[in-house]
């Protein structure tokens, strides 16, 4: 690392409180109308994906990518939130600004990782445009490393560049670093666009956490359309039988729709297979998404086991992804703040052999009220109302699918007096669980489905959890094996929760509804 890497172009903590100013500025016309209770959102300002997520001397820390003075994309920070128990949170100071000349116009996703001395490391990518201005001459992007000063996690000192970026070799794209230690030693791995522009995950191994080299093209997509993985996640889990098993994951760049597949602009998913350690992975599944929703992207996970082993070591693989606002109109952007992430996820492999993500059981504690339905019948072409105006609200619902005859029913959410719903409905002629939002007065519309494998539609009931927030609905399918996120901006008006049925009843076998509490972030 030489001093012109490290040169700072702005004071640090200038560039920081400058930040701060600009969000307290957007902060302060917020309009609150599809703001979260309960997801993790900026006072103001655009987000985008989730950072350095860790665990830490008894809190947990979530960092997300911030533009501080608009509510479009821009010049990346970091944002900052934590919390001791996953339920409540509190604000923390902006971590990251763009302070030194490798990473002049960004500072760009990466994640957080527990030293061997028990200190966490924060790796992420800095950006600048290769032209100075914008992207329209390309990018140069390298890796970057950050430690923190105190047990706050909120001071960092800049350590500078760690991986430079070999031009030559590639097409622009190189960013987003998640580190791990396996058998001794430690890997990084991020995405790249190959020089042939081709989405690649590269390998690099170290000792030391400082010096790293390169070893291997970890993956290749197989599709010649995509040409970046963004945000790559890599993680060991287990099967049934005790075998360990490797999770990789992407935010693939370019894939093009087919059937039910890459239905948005850019598509999060994974696959399933084997990993020696500083080899290839080598998949036993297809690509599958991590969410089927409209609004699902640049996920990032993180495994509990702390750094501090004085505290309660549970071993699971949490996720949060970034509800994504990639087409427009995208009306938050009028309202002084844009995105917010997911509830947090647990990750683990199924009987059935495949990843499924269900809400970390920790947000159970946001349970307020609870009200418990009979079995009961919803007749063809008719409604049953579930809550008048519901503005934080958890569902679990089973349908008893033996006894439903409709064509497609399910729940109707931000059902407002002008005729505005987005509709979570089991759709039996296509075979899946769909989020239909041709209702909806703003935004984005159409539907996406979440399909049902054979031994699903063969059983005698359907599982949904169904989170509705101010702005959005997140549903989670048969405990878990099918998650979809996706905005749902609410008309004006009491937003009221209502089974429905078409041609044909709908048989639920049972029903229960939780009021959420603030997570206190508003």
């Amino acid at each position: 690392m030489t001093s012109d890497i490290n040169r700072e172009f702005i004071d640090h903590t200038s560039a920081l409180r400058a930040a701060e100013e600009g969000v307290a500025k957007l902060a302060a016309g917020r309009n609150d109308r599809w703001y979260p209770k309960f997801h993790i959102a900026s006072d103001g300002g655009w987000i985008n994906d989730p950072n350095g997520l860790c665990y830490y001397k008894g809190r947990w820390h979530v960092y997300y990518q911030l533009h501080p003075y608009g509510t479009q994309w821009g010049p990346m920070h970091w944002g900052h939130v934590s919390s001791d128990d996953m339920i409540t949170w509190r604000r923390e100071p902006i971590a990251f600004a763009p302070s030194l000349e490798e990473e002049k116009n960004g500072v760009f996703s990466g994640s957080a990782v527990i030293g061997d001395d028990g200190k966490p490391r924060f790796y992420y990518t800095g950006h600048r445009w290769a032209n100075g201005v914008d992207g329209s001459g390309g990018e140069w992007q390298v890796q970057m490393l950050a430690e923190p000063t105190d047990d706050t996690l909120n001071v960092f000192e800049k350590k500078g560049m760690v991986v430079d970026c070999p031009r030559e070799k590639v097409h622009w794209h190189f960013r987003d670093p998640k580190v791990w230690k396996t058998n001794g030693v430690w890997y990084m791995t991020f995405g790249v666009s190959s020089a042939e522009q081709r989405g690649q995950m590269w390998l690099y191994t170290s000792d030391d956490m400082v010096e790293w080299t390169f070893r291997t093209v970890l993956f290749e997509h197989p599709d010649p359309d995509v040409f970046m993985l963004e945000c790559p996640d890599f993680f060991p889990v287990r099967d049934k039988d005790g075998n360990e098993k490797w999770v990789i994951g992407f935010s693939a760049m370019g894939s093009k729709p087919s059937g039910f597949m890459n239905r948005n602009v850019n598509n999060a998913g994974y696959m399933i297979g084997t990993w020696e350690p500083g080899g290839e992975f080598r998949p036993e599944t297809e690509f599958r998404p991590w969410d089927c929703g409209h609004n699902f992207y640049a996920p990032q996970s993180f495994n509990t086991t702390p750094g501090d082993t004085a505290d309660n070591v549970d071993g699971r693989q949490i996720m949060y992804g970034w509800l994504s606002p990639f087409v427009d109109p995208v009306p938050m952007q009028e309202d002084g703040w844009c995105g917010h992430l997911t509830l947090p996820r647990e990750v683990f492999l199924g009987e059935d052999g495949d990843v499924h993500t269900v809400p970390a059981a920790e947000i159970k504690g946001l349970r307020e009220d609870t009200r418990d339905f009979d079995a009961l019948t919803v007749a063809s072409g008719s409604e049953f109302t579930v809550a008048d105006d519901a503005e934080a609200l958890e569902i679990e619902m089973t349908i008893d699918l033996k006894h439903t005859t409709a064509e497609r029913a399910g729940i109707r959410v931000h059902a407002t007096e002008d005729g505005s719903y987005t509709y979570v409905a089991y759709d039996d002629q296509i075979g899946g669980v769909v989020v239909d939002r041709q209702a909806n007065r703003y935004g984005d519309r159409g539907y996406r489905v979440a399909p049902l494998d054979p031994a699903e539609l063969a059983a005698d009931e359907l599982r949904l959890r169904v989170f509705v927030d101010r702005g959005s609905v997140e549903v989670y399918v048969n405990d878990g094996h099918q998650a979809m996120s996706s905005y749902s901006y609410a008309a004006e008006g009491p937003r009221a929760v209502r089974l429905a049925a078409e041609s044909g009843d709908l048989a639920v076998a049972a029903l229960t509804t939780h009021t959420l509490r603030s997570i206190g972030l508003e």
